[in-house]
């Protein structure tokens, strides 16, 4: 019987992921969806079938229903400034929450983490638009290709994640929003056979989620509804 209810449990979060990927159903209506599986459960569990601890992490975070939806629409827009204003960035909408990265921009060299001129006018495009949408959480997460030893990279990754956020909060961007995480070279977004593949893997990526001041008022409107 256990047994039987995972694998419901399962085939029912696989079924919102799907939802939530499917390019019919727009960003209000995936945000409505994926927060009625359930969570931070719901999201630590797609976290590992989708081998992407970042965006069980965001799913995770999600509201859901009428709430959900509200957020999603606030995200729309939030998402669609990040597009416009940096177009070399890649944004990818998840659930309630915005996927940023800047594989062009923000890289660093072979053991370093400091920040570029590049990267530095890409953040100061980046933290005005936060700072234009105030009431949402930014995870910085910090990356490396596979040079050195796992447990260098864990430390390298971690800096760089710390020398963006703190960055970030030099403009401007206050510390309560930020969360600065650094994942070594696990979870590789792209290939290390490659001179490329590894460049590109040395960077950063930004998970924008809504705080508790959005959920609380999308909660509140929802119910008005």
């Amino acid at each position: 019987m256990v047994k039987l209810a995972k694998q419901f449990c399962v085939f029912f979060l696989l079924c919102s992921f799907a939802l939530y990927s499917c390019s019919s159903a727009n960003k209000t209506q995936k945000g409505a969806a994926i927060g009625a599986g359930g969570g931070a459960v719901v999201g630590g569990i797609i976290g590992s079938l989708t081998g992407h601890v970042g965006m069980g992490a965001i799913i995770g975070a999600a509201v859901g229903g009428g709430a959900g939806a509200i957020i999603g629409r606030k995200m729309d827009k939030q998402a669609a400034d990040i597009k416009k204003d940096l177009p070399n960035a890649k944004v990818e909408q998840v659930g309630e929450g915005i996927v940023v990265e800047f594989s062009d921009k923000i890289l660093f060299a072979i053991g370093k983490a400091d920040l570029s001129a590049a990267s530095k006018a890409s953040l100061d495009k980046l933290a005005v638009i936060l700072l234009k949408y105030p009431d949402t959480n930014i995870e910085i997460q910090g990356h490396t290709d596979n040079t050195g030893t796992v447990a260098g990279n864990l430390k390298l990754s971690q800096k760089r994640a710390d020398a963006v956020t703190a960055y970030l909060a030099s403009k401007g961007v206050g510390d309560s929003r930020l969360t600065s995480k650094g994942y070594g070279q696990e979870d590789p977004k792209y290939t290390n056979d490659t001179e490329e593949g590894r460049a590109q893997n040395r960077n950063v990526q930004f998970l924008i989620t809504a705080n508790a001041k959005m959920r609380d008022e999308a909660t509140k409107e929802a119910q008005k509804n």
